[in-house]
């Protein structure tokens, strides 16, 4: 079992900064390829960025290719989201999940993200 717990959300103006943190709990935690989501009002949960187990291997959806940097750290067993250049377009509930690559299992409870204009 894996429980997460996301904090680093709230209130930025545009072109801002924020960085997510995930805690996990659970001895798989460093076997797990982490991720992290998001869902809009209205919208469907997108895939936003993950990493491998190892830390080798990332992923990130287009939107935030060159803004948003995914990292882990196995000894604090956590995963961070470091979003930079922030657009009213990524006002969302953030969500960190872990899992088999592309295969989340677990998610924490979620993190609001506001970006004012």
């Amino acid at each position: 079992q894996v429980q997460l717990v996301e904090s680093g959300g709230g209130l930025v103006q545009a072109g801002g900064s924020l960085r997510l943190s995930c805690v996990a709990s659970g001895s798989t935690f460093a076997s797990y390829a982490m991720g992290w989501f998001r869902q809009a009002p209205g919208k469907e949960r997108e895939y936003v960025a993950g990493v491998s187990w190892s830390g080798g291997s990332t992923y990130y959806v287009d939107s935030v290719k060159g803004r948003f940097t995914i990292s882990r750290d196995v000894a604090k067993n956590t995963v961070y989201l470091q979003m930079n250049s922030l657009k009213p377009e990524d006002t969302a509930v953030y969500y960190c999940a872990a899992g088999p690559w592309g295969d989340y299992g677990y998610w924490g409870q979620g993190t609001q993200v506001t970006v004012s204009s």
